[in-house]
């Protein structure tokens, strides 16, 4: 299949996820008497709000046409999507910027290096395509896992949040977790749908994981920005930690994920603590905090 074809299909399966969630009396539609066949709106009536025939939506959805500026903005309002679904939906459509494809290995910039070395007390990443892990500090790891322990090519923020039993562990609300980090890698499907590594990842997971097969079904999208964490970690437990994304303009494929506490929180001292332990190399004992420790 080719890019353009697989953009027109994630569109079609898009539109339609977006509009069974939806019900008339949402939307301001009087409910039919006769019992509905379908979940949520139908395409006749995503149409009508659409002020477009039901024949350009459909062939919308079948992937058999392309649509202006004017209708996505208007299909995007009638679906009531966010800011980053809209943008997911322009960029299927073909009229947001993609990124050119990149085959090859990505390296950490130097600069985002030298900042990861220079925050001593503060865990912080590097992610790349798909949410690749390209580099860490040691705090980093002394918050999530050894990073150093896991093949190269495995190192995969998405994958580790599914499939490692010590990342999966770090989190009371695990589920809220994995769906926003899937909902951010379908971003990242768009701009290059026949990536192959990307694909093997999705294959991968959704053969060994029903909840990640069943989830990426929903084509929820979300962008990178800012929000809170809480972690249980089993050196000092539980952790409220808010963490936000830093894009270096040289190369928009590579962010920064830095995580901080409120200063003078009981999460600020618990991440000093954290920080002497990483300082010292020393190695996480097996028992675990309580929840409200």
């Amino acid at each position: 299949m080719s890019s353009g074809n697989a953009r027109r299909s994630e569109l079609g399966a898009f539109l339609k996820a977006r509009r069974t969630e939806l019900s008339p009396a949402q939307v301001g539609l009087p409910e039919s008497a006769s019992r509905r066949r379908v979940k949520g709106l139908r395409r006749e009536e995503v149409a009508l709000l659409a002020s477009i025939s039901p024949d350009y939506y459909t062939r919308l959805e079948q992937g058999r046409r392309q649509a202006s500026e004017p209708v996505l903005d208007t299909l995007a309002r009638v679906l009531r999507l966010d800011d980053g679904e809209r943008a997911y939906l322009f960029a299927l459509s073909g009229r947001g910027a993609a990124r050119p494809r990149r085959r090859t290995a990505q390296e950490v910039q130097p600069q985002l290096r030298r900042l990861l070395d220079g925050l001593p007390t503060t865990p912080a990443v590097v992610l790349g395509l798909r949410t690749d892990i390209l580099a860490w500090n040691p705090m980093a790891a002394a918050l999530f896992t050894d990073f150093a322990r896991i093949p190269e090519e495995r190192r995969n923020f998405v994958r580790l949040v599914f499939r490692d039993p010590v990342v999966r562990g770090l989190y009371p609300d695990w589920q809220w977790v994995a769906q926003t980090s899937l909902a951010q890698l379908r971003m990242d499907a768009v701009r290059d749908p026949k990536d192959p590594r990307l694909a093997e990842l999705v294959g991968e997971l959704s053969l060994q994981d029903p909840d990640f097969r069943r989830w990426w079904g929903t084509h929820r999208v979300a962008t990178q920005g800012t929000g809170t964490k809480i972690l249980q970690h089993p050196v000092v437990g539980r952790l409220s930690l808010g963490w936000s994304f830093l894009t270096p303009a040289t190369d928009p494929e590579q962010q920064l994920v830095t995580l901080t506490a409120e200063p003078g929180s009981p999460s600020d001292a618990r991440l000093r603590i954290l920080a002497s332990w990483a300082a010292r190399g020393t190695r996480r004992p097996e028992a675990r905090y309580g929840p409200d420790t």
